[in-house]
């Protein structure tokens, strides 16, 4: 009797999540051995990790379990951490196991790129899991609640420094200036106390975004006190503060790193050549030179061949990918030799800025203010209704859309 083929999915991520599910809803276990692998037994949405990390939204709310969107009687789960990729001998090194596999999909995310600035690591939050911002939240209520209990007042405990004014950056800052003002209120702290610092090394907040709606996100956050410090690279953090690159020092208790990602250095560690961390895949997402291996999500690199430029590592991205994957994944079971191409379809792009403000771009329509902000929570309750249906909507889903 013939074995089924084992198909192993690393990371339950967007990519790694939704083709779980693909594969799961087109019936492929019947044909294959599937199992997904993670290290936690939740799916999160990244994208929403700037709320609870500012204390706007449960951090709760972002996390679902995986054996709520995933039979796990139809794919095996496994609860463990990803060590090592043994390629040559199609084998999965795990904290505590190893797994075989004849197929493999990569999807194993994503680490803070601190391009080599000293003391990130050591001094800095990132937003990065329910864990991660979880532990932002409370230390920046814990700045508010030792402020007046203090009898020397540091104004540095009340200086939130935000290095990076990309979309994960703004979007916290939109967060931490609309929350600022119910804690000043909630600890007695005059507001002007409070300083928010946006700080970016590009020559613009937002880069690569358009013009006009750059504009109005950062007129709409210095309304609510944020100071942003453009073209200005950051030289060193420190545990009391960051110093910039003319020399100069702003001084806080809360750096929070957002200066995008680079892909998970488990790749590295396997031997596969990489540019940043990510893995330069074929046009049918498998990594170069291995037929056996697809690689989707923040550990893919795809170059837009329009710019000659990578693709954003975006959760859009992702979750497309995972389709093209699975639809792959299915052809590989039934003998198929002619695989899929992806090919990006983005749809548009939007940046909550905390409350009901948003900017965003759909096709060529620019949205500001609430319907920007009604149309991101109409992509969040998309996204769950593509996993999970209407019940995982009802569930999970954001409903004060106006």
């Amino acid at each position: 009797m013939n074995r089924k083929p084992k198909i192993v999915i690393l990371g339950a991520g967007y990519g790694g999540i939704m083709t779980a599910s693909r594969l799961q809803k087109s019936g492929a276990y019947q044909d294959a051995e599937i199992t997904l692998v993670n290290k936690h037994n939740y799916h999160y949405q990244t994208t929403w990790l700037h709320e609870p990390a500012a204390g706007t939204l449960h951090h709760d709310r972002t996390r679902m379990r995986i054996d709520s969107v995933i039979d796990t009687n139809k794919i095996h789960f496994v609860k463990e951490s990803v060590v090592e990729i043994k390629k040559d001998e199609k084998k999965v090194i795990l904290s505590n196991g190893e797994l075989e596999y004849d197929y493999l999909v990569v999807g194993l995310g994503s680490e803070p790129e601190t391009f080599g600035i000293p003391g990130v690591e050591e001094h800095a939050f990132s937003i990065r899991s329910v864990n991660s911002v979880r532990l932002i939240r409370e230390h920046i209520e814990y700045m508010f609640a030792s402020y007046n209990n203090s009898e020397e007042k540091h104004d540095d405990a009340l200086t939130f420094i935000v290095a990076g004014a990309g979309f994960t950056g703004i979007e916290f800052v939109g967060e931490l200036s609309e929350r600022v003002p119910e804690l000043c209120e909630e600890y007695d702290i005059p507001r002007e106390k409070v300083k928010i610092y946006s700080v970016e090394a590009a020559p613009t907040a937002l880069p690569g975004f358009d013009e006009e709606l750059v504009t109005y996100a950062m007129n709409l956050l210095e309304s609510r006190g944020v100071e942003f410090l453009i073209s200005t690279p950051i030289q060193e953090v420190k545990a009391d503060g960051v110093i910039l690159n003319d020399g100069s020092e702003i001084k806080s208790r809360t750096i929070v790193w957002t200066t995008g990602v680079r892909g998970n250095s488990i790749l590295d560690k396997s031997g596969f050549e990489t540019m940043r961390g990510r893995i330069k895949v074929e046009k049918d997402l498998r990594a170069p030179g291995h037929d056996d291996i697809f690689v989707i999500g923040d550990c893919a690199l795809i170059i837009n061949e329009e710019i000659n430029r990578p693709y954003p590592p975006t959760a859009q991205i992702a979750i497309q990918q995972a389709y093209t994957c699975a639809n792959n994944l299915k052809a590989l079971l039934a003998g198929k030799e002619k695989l899929e191409e992806f090919k990006p379809a983005i749809k548009g792009t939007v940046a909550s800025l905390g409350g009901k403000e948003a900017i965003g771009l759909v096709g060529d329509k620019k949205l500001f203010g609430a319907s920007a902000s009604a149309m991101k929570k109409v992509i969040d309750n998309k996204y769950l209704y593509q996993l999970g249906g209407m019940p995982l909507v009802l569930k999970k889903g954001k409903f004060n859309i106006f």
